[in-house]
């Protein structure tokens, strides 16, 4: 009898422990998922108003060329958060050359909105990767860590890369889980 009360203990106090570290994982993807939804409604702030300002350059540049086309690609193309953000830097990157190039069209009230406005939105996304990676660093420590690590093999909790915008390759989604 002491036997199967001893077990039965047991048995309840590994389920408890699964629990709480199952719930912490839960809390971790919460945050993660968190992040990327800033970081997807940062980038697509930053896509819009560059897609405002097309019309505007179009409106100041003399010769009819096509403006800021990596922005207009965009649309068509279903694109991971580490390639939008690079896609959208050369767009700020073509954005802030015809803002060098032509006074007149520095000079005009709407595209210096969408100028400060892309400023801003510079900073949101710098804060957004610094927390970002800051969760993905603890979720990843506690993925790595005895006994974490049994309850990351059962549930198939894999580490996450970073927010660098060196690996373009994050097909490795929290949402999914």
């Amino acid at each position: 009898m002491l036997v199967i009360i001893i077990s039965v203990a047991i048995i309840i106090l590994l389920i408890i422990w699964f629990s709480a570290v199952y719930n912490k994982f839960q809390s971790y993807i919460i945050r993660i998922n968190e992040a990327e939804n800033f970081i997807d409604n940062t980038l697509r702030k930053r896509y819009d108003l560059l897609n405002k300002s097309i019309s505007i350059i179009k409106s100041h540049v003399s010769k009819k060329e096509n403006v800021l086309e990596c922005i207009e690609n965009i649309k068509s193309k279903k694109l991971s958060n580490f390639e939008l953000d690079r896609k959208l830097y050369e767009g700020i990157n073509e954005f802030n050359k015809y803002k060098e190039d032509n006074e007149e069209l520095s000079n005009s009230e709407e595209f210096i909105k969408i100028d400060l406005g892309l400023y801003e939105s510079e900073a949101e996304i710098v804060a957004a990767r610094k927390y970002y990676n800051d969760i993905i660093t603890e979720y990843n420590k506690i993925i790595s860590k005895f006994p974490n690590n049994i309850v990351s093999k059962i549930m198939k909790y894999n580490k996450k890369t970073y927010y660098d915008g060196k690996d373009l390759d994050a097909n490795d989604s929290i949402k999914g889980i």
